[in-house]
């Protein structure tokens, strides 16, 4: 199945997907570039550290392949696996979200797009699970069996 009929199956939790993946590189470069901002307040700062933690818990969410080729703890492998249905993601990404929202009350930063976006994910997985689609996992990420044939 191409990228081209991932999309046409009309699942919100594929778009939820890929919507998680560009939260992933929004909270990354944002948390980055707040991260080393001299002249913002210090608290802003801290939000730019939690941005960067939800990127690398995005990133292990949504790409489950790395659960199997990176080393770690079975503790965060048992936690990152809790994150598997599509109600369960959507309160994740919401929490996320809320975050970033609550980051705004302290400085008007790029950070807002973060929020924005992540409050898209939770949306669509929100969605998912309200019209009762079972989350499909797009097999450019890794899902759909990807993670089996490895091993």
């Amino acid at each position: 199945m191409s990228l081209k009929d991932e999309f046409a199956t009309r699942n919100f939790s594929i778009y939820g997907q890929w919507l998680g993946i560009l939260s992933m590189i929004l909270c990354f470069a944002l948390g980055i570039a707040n991260l080393f901002n001299l002249f913002g307040h210090f608290l802003l700062i801290i939000f730019s550290i939690l941005a960067l933690i939800s990127c690398f818990i995005i990133l292990f969410v949504e790409v489950p392949l790395l659960l199997r080729i990176c080393p770690t703890s079975a503790s965060f492998d048992a936690a990152i696996r809790r994150v598997s249905t599509n109600y369960m993601r959507a309160a994740a990404y919401g929490v996320m979200a809320a975050v970033q929202w609550i980051s705004i009350a302290v400085a008007v930063s790029s950070l807002i797009a973060a929020a924005v976006v992540l409050t898209f994910t939770a949306l669509c997985y929100a969605l998912a699970g309200v019209k009762g689609q079972a989350f499909v996992g797009s097999k450019t990420l890794g899902g759909a069996g990807v993670a089996q044939m490895i091993v």
